[in-house]
């Protein structure tokens, strides 16, 4: 009964969470920002008090917890000196077409990723990014070409059957019963 209980109150908090995410995507349209086709969003992002200066490119996914910031608030403590006190910076961010931006990202003002780029996991993004190529790291790095990251992904394929990928539940116990047990070596 628990259990039945449990699921019932996680169907309805997604439901909500899901709700909110795409109620705020819209908001932020209307305000400005350029989404594109195909663009898949697994949390909505935080795009700050300027939305209308951010573009996303068709084909694109941006997972979960990803910051876009488009202005520097540090200007704030600046301004209290009389040099500085009429400095503003706002920066254009720009996602190209089928890009890849992983978990916990931020993407800083003045940014351009170029079509079919991927932005690891926990990166910050603070120069703009060529296309076709692998970014990573705080601040974010070339890692690789897109090509080579094709490549490895190749060498490191798991197979199993495809038709399993039409059942989800089929597909996990499938998985964890046969993934090997192995790991990545200590660097």
């Amino acid at each position: 009964m628990m259990n039945l209980i449990y699921r019932i109150f996680l169907k309805l908090h997604n439901i909500r969470t899901e709700f909110r995410d795409k109620s705020y995507i819209e908001m932020c349209k209307k305000r400005g920002l350029k989404v594109g086709k195909g663009v898949i969003f697994i949390e909505a992002p935080k795009f700050g008090s300027e939305p209308y200066l951010i573009e996303i490119g068709d084909r694109t996914k941006i997972t979960a917890n990803c910051t876009f910031i488009n202005h520097d608030g540090a200007m704030y403590t600046i301004r209290s000196m009389e040099k500085y006190r009429d400095v503003r910076n706002f920066g254009r961010i720009k996602i190209g077409k089928n890009c890849f931006i992983g978990n916990n990202c931020t993407i800083l003002p003045g940014v351009e990723m170029g079509d079919n780029c991927i932005l690891g996991a926990g990166s910050v993004l603070n120069s703009s990014t060529p296309p076709n190529s692998v970014f990573a790291g705080t601040p974010a790095k070339f890692i690789c070409t897109i090509e080579e990251y094709g490549d490895k992904a190749l060498k490191n394929n798991v197979m199993y059957p495809r038709e399993l990928e039409e059942i989800r539940p089929n597909l996990d116990a499938y998985i964890k019963e046969n993934l090997p047990h192995v790991y990545k070596p200590v660097r």
